[in-house]
């Protein structure tokens, strides 16, 4: 491996260490804004308060598979959007990307 290519892969790990509490703070901020979403977004299309979950026996399985289908799209965008924000966040501080 080159001087060059070394530097590198330790500043590339250096840089996924001093990422890693940003990416557990944002992971959790993830997940609050994608519970509020998600229950403004079921209020929307369900009109009722809360969602249905596996264990109630009045909803029909079409419902409940629906709403963990919806959270779950949700939780995973606002994730991504927020992960990116992160890391793109940390680059302009740091000038290393976190994710290679």
């Amino acid at each position: 491996m080159s001087k060059r290519n070394k530097g590198e892969a330790r500043k590339s790990t250096g840089a996924k260490l001093a990422y890693r509490p940003i990416g557990l703070i944002s992971g959790l901020v993830a997940g609050s804004l994608s519970g509020i979403l998600f229950k403004q977004v079921w209020k929307l299309v369900a009109k009722e308060e809360e969602a249905p979950s596996a264990l109630q026996s009045e909803y029909r399985m079409r419902e409940v598979v629906l709403a963990a289908a919806i959270q779950g799209a949700i939780f995973a965008a606002t994730k991504a959007a927020v992960d990116r924000a992160g890391a793109r966040g940390f680059t302009q501080l740091t000038g290393a990307w976190p994710g290679d």
